[in-house]
């Protein structure tokens, strides 16, 4: 998982370095069509199933995540690197949110610790946004993490039926392919040139690194434990931030960031917990011998695709 968060840092570095050059629906369009040919090829290769009855959910999952990549990359070129993409992993927090809201489920303690939190960091990131006439800029990052959780809880619905991640994975790369390259056709493009073609390649590779090397990890490593080191991500943004254009926090930007990384493990921890809970009591009613309900999907298999989405 450590890759993969080098890898998402990377590409949000090479975002941001193309944002001097193209718009956001030219990044989202290069960063998706890599994943969309690599899937598309490796699904050939290895004879899996592309048709899918769950079409509708794909959609809709589909134009969460292209809307909340397209702000994702809006606001990398305009706020330092680190803060765009730690407002971008409010998502956790939006996402228990929206299960307590729309599945009726009970709001717990632990959660409310988290969204406070949370909330507390936002505060604190609003703070040195506010002064520098950013705060546009900030509500557009938290609408992409918002964004991004109605997003999750698609992949959540469709991972409830049987939908195996890299098909959905592959519907959501292709659809930003295809929107992306719509949203071209209606605004224009730049040219690509030697002096910005490396910048597309590499948003293209490291966000298909990212996306395996962090699938590979929810299938061999332990949930929770993938789910925090995901927030690795911050931590290379705001090293890489540093080391190409000297983008240095102030105290209450580093606080902020903290407490929403905090905020957003909480937030992992409570689900897992609430999780096992509803499990066990589920197994205690359960009459002896009944066997337990099939979803159809492995336990460490999130569907998640990457941050943003």
């Amino acid at each position: 998982m450590l890759l993969g968060g080098l890898a998402f840092a990377t590409m949000g570095m090479f975002a941001k370095l193309g944002a001097a050059h193209f718009t956001s629906v030219e990044l989202v369009f290069y960063r998706s069509v890599v994943g969309t040919l690599s899937l598309g090829l490796l699904a050939r290769t290895r004879g899996w199933t592309i048709a899918t009855p769950h079409w509708r959910l794909h959609l809709t999952r589909g134009i969460f995540g292209v809307i909340s990549l397209g702000l994702y990359f809006y606001c990398i070129g305009r706020l330092p690197l680190a803060t765009a993409v730690t407002l971008n992993y409010t998502s956790p927090l939006f996402l228990a949110l929206f299960t307590t809201v729309l599945l009726r489920e009970a709001f717990h303690a632990p959660l409310v610790v988290a969204l406070c939190v949370s909330f507390a960091g936002v505060m604190l990131l609003l703070q040195p946004a506010m002064q520098e006439d950013r705060t546009f800029e900030v509500l557009l990052g938290l609408a992409s993490g918002m964004l991004a959780a109605g997003a999750y809880l698609n992949v959540k619905k469709l991972g409830a039926t049987g939908e195996p991640s890299w098909r959905v994975v592959f519907y959501f790369t292709l659809l930003s392919t295809c929107l992306a390259a719509i949203g071209m056709a209606l605004t224009g493009a730049h040219a690509l040139r030697w002096d910005n073609v490396w910048i597309v390649a590499g948003i293209g590779v490291s966000a298909t690194v990212g996306q395996f090397a962090m699938t590979r990890a929810y299938h061999s490593g332990h949930a929770l434990v993938v789910g925090a080191l995901s927030y690795s991500t911050v931590v290379f943004s705001a090293l890489l931030a540093l080391a190409v254009w000297r983008e240095i926090p102030g105290i209450g930007g580093w606080a902020g960031m903290g407490l929403i990384v905090v905020g957003g493990l909480l937030s992992l921890r409570a689900g897992r917990r609430r999780t096992a809970k509803v499990s066990a009591q589920s197994d205690t009613l359960r009459p002896i011998g009944t066997p337990p309900p099939q979803t159809g999907r492995s336990p460490t298999d999130t569907g998640r695709s990457d941050n943003g989405t």
